[in-house]
């Protein structure tokens, strides 16, 4: 389909007609259209919409656009057009109606038909970030209706949000796109479902914009040299920046403030001495008897060396995981 041409409604009629698809996204503002949009909308001959609930149908209404809501097939539509040559628009969804465009297209391909000239004109976009609206308004209905979702408590949820983090880990690992893009929606809908749950908080309740505020809010100020004054060429000085507007936010009384204790050991060990270093300074690592304190000098040493020990010890293990099934004779396919 080309796209669209002014229409001047003075102009000679085309005894061939002209069918415009204006598709529009329920994402956006109802009624924010593109200017095309409403000069086709205003110009037709007659406007068609095959939805009774088009979250666009009442202001184009409002605007004194007549429309009349009917799915005619494209056959039908062909014959309408070329009543004395007519403009007539299909008010769609951004998905468009694959059915009539089909039906127009065989049409077209017969060769046998004087076909109207066929259009397709976005009256609105959607934004990049737009199917996220989509999942609020899913996770908005799961709570509402879904027996086991409603009851769900930020507690009850924990475990899964732990769960899900560790298997986008090892889509990262293993490099497996297809389970990549699959576990960052599994993360992601954790946090909508919390941020969906903590609505309901009768005393300090908030919502997944406030915590997408929150964040925008973070990054800007912890990101001086991009939407500030300040300047960064390398990535140590983007540290820099970032390691001290978030000492100043947090205006901690040790480095080891926020560090969360509940995390996998040689990750927390990881985690503390990364703080030590960055802070600069001299702290000796403890002694004592047993393995514990053999893993805590590994894992200070392996950052040191800028080394994840989680990411590394979880390597070494899964090559003895094969190792161990090569022992049992199996293969993996």
């Amino acid at each position: 389909m080309n796209e669209p041409e002014a229409h001047d409604p003075h102009a000679p009629a085309d005894t061939a007609g002209r069918v415009v698809l204006l598709t529009t996204s329920h994402r956006v503002a109802p009624g924010l259209l593109s200017w095309q949009a409403w000069q086709a909308l205003r110009t037709a001959d007659e406007v068609l919409c095959a939805e009774a609930a088009h979250p666009q149908l009442p202001y184009v209404k409002d605007a004194g656009v007549q429309v009349t809501v009917a799915s005619p097939t494209a056959r039908e539509l062909v014959d309408r057009c070329a009543d004395g040559g007519r403009t007539l628009v299909v008010l769609a969804t951004a998905e468009g109606d694959r059915q009539l465009t089909d039906g127009l297209a065989r049409l077209a391909g017969s060769g046998r038909e004087q076909m109207p000239n066929l259009e397709l004109l976005p009256g609105s976009y959607d934004l990049p970030g737009a199917r996220l609206l989509d999942l609020v308004q899913v996770m908005d209905r799961i709570r509402r209706e879904c027996p086991w979702s409603k009851q769900r408590t930020h507690e009850d949820l924990a475990k899964y949000t732990i769960e899900e983090a560790y298997e986008l880990v090892e889509a990262i690992e293993t490099d497996d796109r297809d389970e990549l893009r699959e576990e960052l929606g599994d993360v992601l809908l954790q946090v909508v479902f919390h941020a969906r749950i903590a609505e309901e908080d009768a005393d300090e309740p908030f919502s997944v914009d406030d915590v997408a505020g929150g964040i925008v809010d973070k990054l800007i100020h912890r990101h001086p040299h991009v939407f500030g004054d300040d300047t960064a060429t390398t990535p140590e000085e983007v540290k820099e920046h970032w390691l001290r507007t978030k000492a100043e936010e947090k205006r901690r009384a040790s480095v080891t403030d926020g560090v969360p204790v509940g995390q996998p050991g040689l990750a927390l060990a990881a985690k503390l001495g990364s703080r030590v270093r960055t802070a600069g300074l001299d702290v000796p690592v403890p002694t004592g008897e047993g393995i514990g304190y053999e893993l805590l000098t590994l894992a200070l040493r392996a950052e040191s060396e800028g080394v994840d020990p989680e990411a590394a010890l979880r390597a070494a293990a899964r090559a003895y995981r094969d190792a161990v099934r090569t022992t049992e004779g199996l293969t993996d396919e």
